[in-house]
C-alpha cells in the first residue's frame, strides 16, 4: 500500500473533496474544499479528476513523506511553492515522487489555502459518500496530524499548466437576503458601502467581518431556519458573519445577504486582516457566474499538458559521470 505520511503540518490541515451536497436536510454540513478552483488545479496537475480528495493546508505549509511506492504530487494555491527532496518544483507543475521522497508544501503566501494532490487520490474510507473532514462534528474521521499515514492510489500522470488559474479581482458579489425586514432601513446599503476587515478568528465555518455595526429593526433573534455557505448573518452586535463550507444547516440570526456560490472560493482566500467589499447582483448574474465557474473547472483537466521531463542540469546531477579518480602525479603501478 502506498501512503503519504504527515511529518509536520499546521493545525488547519484537513482532507477535503467536493463535500456532501444533498444531505443538509438531515443536518449534515456540506464541508468540502474551501477553494474549488485551486483544488481542481492541483488535481489536474496530478492527473486526477477535479473532485478527487486533496490535503487542504490553511495559513501554513506542511512536510510529508511518501512510503510504499511512487506517485505524482502537485500543489496549488496563491503563492504556494512545492519542494521535492529539497529541490524546488517548477510552478504549476506536477512531479513524480519516488518511494521515500520528502515533500514540502509551502503556505499560500498570497491567500489562505493551498492544496496538495497525490496521483491516484487519497483512498481513505468515505463517510456518507465523501472523504471530506468536518472539524467540529468529526464526520470524515480525525484530522491529519504528525505521524498519520494516509493511503493513496499512487501513480498518476505529471501534468503542467501554462499558468495556475487566478481568482478575479473586484468586490465579492452578493444576493439580497431573505430577512430584510429584520434590519433598520439602509442596513443593506451600508453593508455594501463599507470596506470590511476580515477578523482574526475566521475559519472554515465562518468569516467574521470587522467594521461598523449594522442595526436591526428589533431583536436579532429569529426562529431558526435553513442556512447555507455564503449566508451573511448579523448577530446582536451588528457585525456580519459570513457562513463558509463547514457551516451548520440551520441558524437563528437574520440574514442580510448571501454571497453567490461562484465567489465563495475567492472570499475564502482573503486572509485575516485584509479588507473586502461587496456588490449586489441579481439572480441571473449569480447563475451565469456559477455556470462560468463550472466551465472553468471542467476545462482545467484538458488544459493540463504532460509535464516536461527533467532539464539537462537535473539529468546531469542525477547521473554517475565519474567512474574513478586518477592522480596524475602518482607513478603508475607495475
Amino acid at each position: 500500500m502506498i501512503r503519504l505520511v504527515v511529518e509536520a503540518a499546521g493545525p488547519g490541515l484537513s482532507l477535503q473533496d467536493a463535500g456532501r451536497p444533498g444531505l443538509r436536510r438531515f443536518g449534515v454540513p456540506v464541508a468540502g474544499v474551501a477553494d474549488r478552483l485551486m483544488a481542481a488545479a492541483a488535481n489536474a496537475l496530478a492527473g486526477n479528476p477535479a473532485g478527487a480528495a486533496v490535503l487542504e493546508l490553511a495559513l501554513a505549509g506542511g512536510r510529508f513523506r511518501l512510503e510504499g511506492g511512487g506517485a505524482v504530487v502537485a500543489l496549488a494555491g496563491p503563492g504556494a511553492g512545492l519542494r521535492l527532496d529539497g529541490r524546488a518544483v517548477a510552478p504549476a507543475t506536477g512531479v513524480e515522487a519516488r518511494p521515500g521522497a520528502l515533500i514540502e508544501a509551502g503556505p499560500a503566501r498570497g491567500g489562505v489555502y493551498a492544496f496538495l494532490a497525490v496521483g491516484g487520490g487519497f483512498t481513505t474510507t468515505p463517510a456518507m459518500g465523501s472523504r471530506a473532514q468536518h472539524r467540529r462534528s468529526g464526520i470524515g474521521g480525525p484530522l491529519p496530524a504528525a505521524g498519520l499515514a494516509l493511503p493513496v492510489g499512487g501513480g498518476g500522470s505529471a501534468r503542467h499548466l501554462p499558468a495556475l488559474p487566478v481568482h478575479a479581482a473586484g468586490p465579492i458579489r452578493v444576493l439580497a437576503g431573505p430577512q430584510a425586514e429584520e434590519f433598520a432601513p439602509g442596513a443593506l446599503a451600508r453593508f455594501l458601502a463599507v470596506e470590511w476587515r476580515v477578523g482574526a478568528w475566521s475559519d472554515r465555518m465562518g468569516i467574521a467581518l470587522e467594521g461598523p455595526a449594522l442595526a436591526h429593526a428589533g431583536g436579532h433573534n429569529i426562529v431558526s431556519d435553513g442556512v447555507l455557505p455564503g449566508a451573511v448573518q448579523v448577530p446582536g452586535a451588528g457585525r456580519p458573519i459570513i457562513l463558509m463550507r463547514d457551516c451548520p444547516t440551520t441558524g437563528g440570526y437574520p440574514k442580510l445577504a448571501c454571497v453567490i456560490s461562484a465567489d465563495l472560493d475567492r472570499l475564502a482566500q482573503i486572509p485575516p486582516g485584509a479588507t473586502v467589499r461587496f456588490a449586489l447582483v441579481g439572480r441571473a448574474a449569480a447563475v451565469a457566474a456559477a455556470q462560468g465557474l463550472a466551465r472553468t473547472l471542467a476545462a482545467l483537466a484538458a488544459a493540463a499538458l504532460p509535464a516536461p521531463g527533467p532539464g539537462l542540469a537535473a539529468r546531469l546531477a542525477g547521473a554517475n559521470l565519474v567512474g574513478g579518480v586518477v592522480d596524475a602525479f602518482d607513478p603508475p603501478e607495475g
